[in-house]
């Protein structure tokens, strides 16, 4: 779909483009971990490519290959104004996870700091720079990254005992989740039913 911005990548790049493939529609490029940042900033301000839309970003594992990367990082952008989309991918990480670590894209895209956050939770790769890396899915207490290969299903997490506001460091009031008319889940009641209805 899109040869020009993997063309513009490997003329700026070179050998930091480890790799590249388009198939059907889908360009992709793997890249050197170091270049990361680099490569994305250059996609967001290059005015031809103009990657201004963050689609997604996760780990997925590998846990055979070891030292040549355990997790790939995988980064899907968009361009609205040129139409065109790739996906950027970095192997980081050795069989322990030592060195599964990036630098943070949100300073590029603030849209990528909920998706950085989940990819730490649950990956288990540090994004260096990140303005709030914390979990995001888990509590803080959880022991390890559920969406690793290895981590065991039957795995038992610590008790965590009750917290104040003030150990917690955050509030604990939750908000209702639905207004006084949203979110019945059986039946309806007589101040919620249209006239339309009852005509």
């Amino acid at each position: 779909m899109s040869q020009l911005v993997l063309d513009k990548l490997k003329a700026r790049f070179g050998a930091a483009i480890l790799a590249t493939h388009s198939d059907f529609g889908d360009d992709t490029a793997l890249v050197e971990p170091a270049q990361w940042k680099a490569i994305s900033t250059f996609l967001r301000e290059d005015p031809d490519l103009d990657f201004d839309l963050p689609v997604d970003l996760c780990g997925v594992d590998y846990p055979s290959r070891g030292a040549a990367g355990r997790t790939e990082v995988v980064m899907h952008l968009y361009s609205i104004g040129k139409k065109h989309r790739i996906r950027l991918k970095a192997r980081v990480g050795d069989e322990d996870m030592d060195g599964a670590e990036l630098e943070s894209v949100t300073s590029i895209w603030p849209g990528m700091n909920w998706l950085e956050r989940e990819t730490w939770d649950m990956s288990g790769v540090r994004f260096v720079g990140h303005p709030d890396l914390r979990r995001i899915l888990m509590y803080p207490e959880f022991e390890g990254h559920a969406l690793q290969k290895t981590y065991p299903a039957d795995r038992i997490q610590p008790l965590v005992p009750y917290r104040t506001e003030e150990e917690a460091g955050v509030p604990l009031e939750k908000q209702a989740p639905f207004g006084p008319d949203e979110g019945m889940a059986f039946g309806r009641t007589a101040n919620n039913i249209s006239r339309a209805e009852v005509d």
